[in-house]
């Protein structure tokens, strides 16, 4: 008979950048979501490791000085936050913690200055930020309803709630909304996930149809959009069969970047940085950064749609922005012409494949920008020492990817880490986002 699980006791020592408290009960490591340092706490073991086990908090028994009442109602289930019980500023000083760490132990370098933490002071960018999100569908008979929202934190089943907090202003309200309107469709068990995307004028809720949906259904799909001011699009298989139901003409989503008087258009489905005030805070730090002074050529690795490039190209004397998607490459082509620029271009370029021949690493470049996605951008640092640019500005998504390729950089390129620090574009989450500068004596 297999032994049931009984809750425990025990004193919380550290924290993650994730926001797991680290306890050691009975000689092992055990951590516990959403506890802080110095507090006491009951907990439940959910998985077993070999070196430690995961467990749910039930119970704050001593709460430690640092903890705060989480805003949201679903905290603690949902999945899609782990750090609403401490402070913005608590928040920023565990994510700094994780990117010391990671440069000293992966990278074995650290930093000859650490940057001011990148993050929009007050409520700007810490709530109602989220312009991307993808939610999950499922029709649970238990609870009677259909449920939309992210999976819970222990387990995979998507979270019962009402509303979101960090969703983009005027969605978070949509969760009960939109449980009633897919209730009603004859496809309510066969529509798995809704993808949100939310430009500054428009938001777009993309469905995913795993059945044709009755001509009643998009009908109501289509009322939906028009009572919420929302642009309804079915997603019944790959990427390229999307389908616009309501408005019938598409209003193409755009962001702006004024500081650069840029407007930069793009789709449902392309990656954006999902925190539009904290984007133009990072933007603005990385040219600034770059130390540019209109006449230096810039290389942009992994542009994307243009979110760095075009704003490079306001500041410096040319830019070349590389990118492995075409589809991403084309919009960025798109929003140069949009923008009127004309000293900027794109290349579809797999950088994960770079063997050195390429043109364009034969090329003067003075400064070079990249942005790489979490597995970083191993395969093209190494390369980075034949360009010689002066100043090369990293942004990240993953600590540790960072630090890896900031060691090569460093031993292997001839760089020097001058400066590191955070960047909050995920408030109460445990992503880590960061920047990191490196140097080199021309």
């Amino acid at each position: 008979m297999k032994r049931r699980k009984e809750p425990e006791v025990g004193t919380i020592e550290a924290v993650t950048h994730d926001g797991r408290g680290i306890a050691a009960v009975s000689g092992k490591k055990v951590f516990v979501a959403g506890a802080l340092p110095g507090e006491q706490v009951r907990f439940l073991r959910r998985k077993k490791r070999r070196n430690y086990d995961e467990a749910e908090l039930l119970e704050v028994l001593e709460p430690a000085a640092e903890r705060i009442t989480p805003k949201c109602a679903a905290y603690g289930v949902c999945g899609g936050c782990s750090f609403q019980h401490v402070s913005g500023e608590e928040q920023r000083a565990i994510k700094t913690r994780a990117l010391k760490d990671n440069l000293q132990r992966i990278g074995q370098v650290e930093p000859a200055s650490w940057l001011p933490a990148v993050y929009a002071a007050g409520d700007q960018g810490a709530w109602q930020y989220r312009r991307r999100a993808r939610l999950a569908v499922k029709d649970v008979a238990a609870k009677g309803r259909v449920l939309v929202g992210f999976r819970e934190r222990h387990a995979p089943y998507v979270t019962d709630m009402h509303r979101c907090e960090v969703l983009a202003a005027g969605t978070g309200g949509l969760i009960d909304p939109l449980s009633e309107l897919i209730a009603g469709l004859s496809i309510r068990s066969r529509l798995p996930q809704i993808e949100l995307a939310a430009g500054d004028d428009v938001t777009t809720l993309v469905f995913r149809v795993l059945d044709p949906p009755s001509d009643a259904d998009r009908l109501a799909l289509s009322q939906f959009g028009r009572q919420h001011n929302l642009q309804i699009v079915l997603q019944p298989g790959g990427p390229d069969s999307l389908e616009s139901l309501f408005p019938e003409t598409p209003v193409t989503l755009s962001y702006a970047l004024p500081e650069f008087d840029l407007d930069i258009e793009f789709a449902a489905t392309d990656f954006v940085q999902v925190n539009s005030r904290v984007n133009e805070l990072l933007i603005a730090t990385a040219i600034d950064l770059l130390q540019l002074s209109g006449q230096q050529r810039v290389l942009d690795l992994y542009c994307g749609i243009g979110n760095f490039s075009l704003p490079l190209a306001r500041r410096a004397a040319h830019v070349l922005g590389l990118e492995g998607e075409s589809a991403q490459v084309s919009r960025a082509r798109e929003n140069a012409r949009h923008n009127g620029l004309q000293n900027v271009e794109f290349l579809t370029a797999d950088l994960s494949q770079v063997d050195g021949s390429e043109s364009w690493l034969r090329q003067n470049w003075d400064r070079v920008l990249l942005d790489p996605a979490r597995s970083g951008a191993q395969e093209i640092v190494i390369r980075l020492a034949a360009v010689a640019a002066s100043r090369i500005v990293y942004v990240s998504c993953h600590p540790g990817t960072l630090a890896r390729d900031a060691g090569l950089l460093v031993r292997e390129a001839g760089y020097r880490l001058e400066a590191a620090g955070i960047v909050d574009m995920f408030p109460h989450t445990g992503h880590v986002e960061s920047m990191a500068v490196f140097s080199k004596e021309q």
